[in-house]
């Protein structure tokens, strides 16, 4: 029976790919406007089938904080990379634990990629 178990998830895993979203552990530095402290990602596109990701920033409690990007959805090339800067207000400093980005998958597509991949990373 175990051996069936493992042999059907065998079948049923197949090639997959997920997108890189570093460094894995951001710090916020001050920004050029005062009360304001951002974090430097770097975003890379290792899937075919996805061209856009969403930025996200959360608390300890997966609920969102306030905070601002140059985009919010990044369209992205396939092995593209983008830097990208996610700036948090210093009120909201303390709440947020993780800066994530999350590939989206567009309805009218006629290949739609049924795997989404989520990467947050934790700030120090």
């Amino acid at each position: 029976m175990r051996l069936s178990i493992i042999l059907f998830l065998i079948g049923l895993s197949g090639y997959t790919s997920a997108h890189q979203f570093t460094p894995t552990y951001p710090e916020l530095s001050l920004s050029y406007v005062k009360g304001v402290y951002k974090a430097d990602m770097l975003l890379f596109n290792n899937r075919q089938d996805i061209s856009y990701y969403a930025i996200g920033v959360y608390d300890k409690d997966w609920k969102p904080v306030k905070f601002a990007t140059e985009n919010r959805i990044v369209k992205m090339q396939h092995l593209e990379r983008k830097n990208i800067t996610v700036y948090i207000r210093e009120e909201d400093k303390e709440k947020a634990l993780y800066i994530c980005s999350k590939s989206k998958t567009l309805v009218d597509e006629a290949q739609t990629s049924i795997v989404t991949s989520r990467i947050c990373s934790k700030i120090k």
